[in-house]
């Protein structure tokens, strides 16, 4: 199913502050990300999921590079769109990874977020591992890959259990659409999807 794995990992996902005069640049971008989502599950009832998505697509841009990732997730099939269909790529891969994030932060339940840290890893980018813990569930490695694009951090990645990568995970579900019924096919399995999300549709798995 396109998306699944990511929709799993945002129902997982929760924070809470803690440590901010240490944070480096990178970690710093990702509690901004987290503090958005913190005020979104707080506010989410009252805010609807309009109210939601809004909120975190202006986070989500400037802490996520949205674009770097659509490419990612399409491969190889990424050298074969035309420049009008890397354009529309863009645009429903960005609303997709908005709208999950919308339609699963619904409600606080007692989350909190733990970041435990960061590492240099391949490729000038870096590692900021972090663990959310969730009354009632076990709790969940994530660990946030950057990448420094100008004077800015960006997360290029989210990893559940400290392994599973976000953007490999989606790759797989796209590859398998593409390959079967080609980019137009994709594109509306995701508006699909999207929809789903906004009309409560598509809810997460429990942890």
């Amino acid at each position: 199913m396109v998306g699944r794995g990511v929709v799993v990992l945002a129902g997982l996902l929760a924070v809470a502050s803690v440590g901010r005069a240490a944070d480096s640049a990178p970690t710093a971008v990702v509690r901004q990300f987290n503090d958005a989502l913190l005020s979104v599950l707080k506010d989410g009832e009252k805010l609807g999921y309009s109210g939601r998505y809004q909120r975190l697509r202006a986070v989500m841009q400037e802490t996520f590079d949205l674009d770097f990732m659509a490419e990612k997730v399409l491969g190889k099939s990424w050298d074969d769109l035309s420049d009008a269909d890397r354009t529309r790529w863009r645009e429903v891969f960005s609303e997709f990874t908005v709208a999950n994030y919308a339609a699963n932060f619904d409600r606080f339940t007692g989350q909190q977020f733990e970041i435990r840290g960061e590492e240099p890893s391949a490729n000038a980018t870096v590692l900021v591992k972090s663990l959310v813990k969730s009354p009632g569930h076990e709790d969940v490695e994530l660990t946030y890959r950057l990448y420094q694009v100008g004077s800015r951090w960006r997360i290029m990645d989210v990893f559940l259990k400290g392994t599973v990568s976000e953007v490999a995970l989606r790759r797989s579900d796209y590859g398998s659409v593409l390959e079967r019924d080609g980019f137009g096919k994709l594109v509306d399995v995701v508006r699909a999807r999207i929809a789903d999300l906004a009309a409560g549709r598509a809810r997460r798995d429990q942890p």
